[in-house]
């Protein structure tokens, strides 16, 4: 979409990309630039810098960069002209808008009315006698009317188009109700109400909007037990978790990872209201990214089950080198009719009560207990065959620690667990320890042997074909961001010129501000790219360079972009010595200056 250049160069110019930043980011000055904890990966030592003379951002880890626009869109998770528009509210601006992208705007809006809607309609069916059935159900799971109305539960009838027609009276169409995730389309055509015979749980994002449903069947034989909206406009499971909305506004000191909605709503009625869940989907590195707004210490209460084991291994994984704290807490199994079952957070309190719980949540170990403990249980100990295993196993995960103290110590509480001598452990870590140290040695060996390959952009679509022309391309653009009296009135190169589209498509767009007399910034190119193209430009400008021998560097970076342009366009007039030349530098300067 396109909102005018003068709209857009005011509003970047309101937008203090280190304001923007620091309301969701912890900043410390070094130098000339602020550092903190890249909000977009996972990372213990911060590695996300914010550039006050640039007004850019840059992470040197996940290599995501960009202006004020970009961070919006990727904190938010918003597409360009909601970012806009979310800037304009920040900063007391009128957004002027196109018919066409107000109509864009208008039908977002209009998904959010009909999903609030809809859980009024819900909500307001499970208060009359129709909604008798779900409101027993509550009472079945001992889930109080005060708890009810907290979350916002509702009531589906068990009727083909209850919602359907309330819906469409109100207004909406019935195309609206199928992008919404709402309503249900046939073979033969016919619509019908997705959601029906069931206890409706809204599912709320931090803003306070209702991006879609979670839902639960009210027997055991319906099928399936669970059902959610699938992906719309508004809702993607990878980027929510139930109950955030409530958790994020907790004393307490962490944020509660469970599997169940009803999970959440038990534990917030006991008094943990810290509690959230994922929307049927592992944890997921956009889930970590919102927590990490919240909280830097997470405790995982999956279910103790095999699934539920592999879900935190899953997590922990991903958690791994993080900036969080993490915990495990594991739910004791539950004897019944002499066998052993699984125990969920609901299933728990309801059977020993909150003070049990909340015991268990002191105590929990941390993921490093967890992991140790899951692979003891595959061994037996008193085996000399499978304590050779368990430590030669145990010995791998103690090696990948990032601390040595932290080594250290479950080194110790290995070898106990082994009954073998501390010595001997530590001598095991440190061989294994030894090893991964090489690997990643031989990784970075292989990789300093082929510079080319590194100074290429992350993305493949974007990947140059001429290493060499490319190098210098993204020079002159370094030089006209730093200072473009460098360069002459006329424009010393064509877009044609650039061997890479995206860094011509870049010099084009600069220049053009430039002869228009606008400031000369990255920030103004968030709508002109994808969010991959501005992290690789960021990532260009964050590279060294000097304005003191500027002349002559920009004059040596054009010689190489027109000739090796010439060489492209294989022109009659191509001098076969220079191309000799030419090839030789090449592969000596593997695409650097000369």
């Amino acid at each position: 979409m396109a909102f005018p250049q003068s709209f857009m160069d005011e509003l970047v110019a309101r937008s203090d990309i280190v304001d923007v930043v620091s309301s969701y980011v912890q900043l410390n000055r070094k130098g000339s630039n602020l550092f903190g904890l890249c909000p977009f990966h996972s990372e213990k030592t911060g590695s996300f810098s914010v550039s006050p003379d640039k007004q850019i951002y840059h992470c040197f880890g996940c290599k995501k960069g960009g202006g004020v626009i970009n961070f919006m869109m990727e904190i938010e998770n918003l597409s360009f002209p909601d970012a806009v528009r979310a800037l304009a509210k920040r900063a007391g601006m009128e957004v002027p808008e196109e018919e066409g992208d107000r109509e864009a705007s208008r039908r977002r809006q209009r998904l959010l009315d009909l999903n609030r809607d809809a859980a009024r309609f819900y909500y307001q069916l499970l208060q009359q006698p129709e909604g008798r059935a779900v409101q027993e159900y509550l009472d079945r799971r001992r889930i109080k009317k005060t708890t009810a109305v907290n979350f916002g539960m509702g009531a589906s009838l068990d009727s083909w188009d209850t919602l359907l027609l309330a819906m469409t009276k109100k207004g909406y169409t019935k195309a609206d109700l199928l992008t919404a995730g709402l309503a249900v389309q046939n073979k033969n055509g016919g619509l019908y109400d997705k959601f029906r015979n069931r206890l409706m749980l809204p599912v709320i994002d931090t803003r306070g909007d209702v991006v879609g449903f979670g839902s639960r069947a009210l027997d055991s034989q319906t099928e399936p037990k669970y059902l959610n909206t699938a992906e719309t406009p508004l809702y993607s499971k990878r980027r929510v978790l139930y109950g955030l909305n409530l958790a994020k506004k907790t004393k307490r000191p962490n944020i509660i990872l469970c599997e169940g909605n009803l999970d959440i709503v038990t534990l917030h009625q006991a008094g943990f209201d810290n509690a959230v869940a994922s929307m049927g989907t592992a944890l997921t590195v956009e889930q970590t990214r919102l927590l990490s707004r919240f909280t830097k210490e997470l405790v995982l209460c999956y279910d103790n089950d095999n699934a539920g084991k592999i879900a935190t291994e899953r997590a922990l994984q991903i958690l791994n080198g993080s900036e969080f704290s993490v915990k495990v807490l594991q739910l004791p199994r539950r004897l019944v009719d002499g066998e052993y079952v699984k125990q969920d957070p609901d299933d728990y309190i309801k059977n020993l009560g909150a003070d049990a719980f909340e015991r268990l949540l002191t105590g929990s170990e941390n993921g490093v207990e967890f992991r140790m403990a899951q692979v003891a249980g595959k061994y037996d100990l008193a085996n000399d065959e499978h304590r050779v295993a368990y430590c030669e196993e145990i010995s791998e995960l103690l090696a990948s620690l990032p601390g040595a103290v932290e080594r250290e110590v479950y080194t110790v509480r290995a070898a106990e667990k082994a009954s073998i001598s501390p010595d001997a452990m530590k001598l095991e870590v440190q061989r294994a320890f030894k090893r991964r140290m090489a690997q990643e040695k031989r990784a970075e060996t292989r990789k300093n042997l082929n510079p080319t390959r590194a100074l290429q952009p992350k993305e493949s679509a974007l990947r140059y074909e001429n290493m060499r022309s490319a190098r210098a391309e993204e020079g002159v653009l370094r030089l006209l961001l730093m200072d473009d009296s460098l360069f002459p009135t006329q424009p010393p190169l064509t877009r044609e010129d650039f061997s890479s589209p995206l860094l011509g498509q870049v010099f084009a767009a600069l220049w053009q501000a430039k002869t228009e007399g606008r400031r000369i910034a990255l920030a103004s190119l968030s709508g002109l790219l994808s969010s991959e193209e501005m992290s690789h430009i960021t990532a260009v400008c964050q590279q060294p360079e000097s304005v003191q021998n500027g002349r002559q560097a920009l004059a040596d970076y054009i010689r190489i972009i027109r000739t090796e342009a010439e060489k492209r366009s294989g022109g009659d007039n191509a001098d076969p010595l220079l191309a000799v030349i030419e090839k030789n530098r090449s592969k000596k300067g593997n695409g650097g200056k000369q």
